[in-house]
């Protein structure tokens, strides 16, 4: 049963990129890391499941927040070292600064070749409305 886990390269750490792709849009969501554990209980749940580097546990998305991530697919990509996720983001908030996407930044660069990260969509929550402190 555990054949399909085996074939995923995980890194030093026991660990893999996942991407969050929401399923019907084709938009990046977010990017974490996943470790054995997590990807499992993702395909036996159908539910976003992570694991938080900095807590050094599983992350289950939407465990505070509410803004589960239901899976509808799981796929590795040519070399099996990065997981890629289509998912249903309930909520519509996948990022914890309260956007929809945590890719909101986007690099502009002037006539005169300066360049800056520009904030390209807007809260939708403010984050200390979702997380408790």
């Amino acid at each position: 049963m555990s054949a399909w886990l085996d074939a995923v390269k995980w890194d030093a750490q026991g660990l893999v990129p996942a991407i969050a792709q929401d399923a019907v849009s084709g938009e990046i969501l977010m990017v974490a890391w996943m470790n054995r554990e997590a990807l499992e209980e993702t395909a036996r749940t159908g539910r976003g499941v992570y694991f938080s580097r900095s807590r050094n546990t599983l992350w289950r998305k939407g465990e505070e927040s509410g803004h589960v991530q239901k899976v509808s697919e799981i796929r590795a990509d040519c070399d099996n070292d990065v997981i890629l996720l289509k998912i249903e983001q309930l909520g519509d908030i996948a990022c914890h600064t309260g956007r929809r996407s945590c890719f909101f930044h986007k690099l502009t660069i002037d006539d005169q070749g300066r360049a800056e990260w520009v904030a390209t969509e807007p809260v939708l929550k403010n984050p200390e409305e979702i997380y408790r402190k």
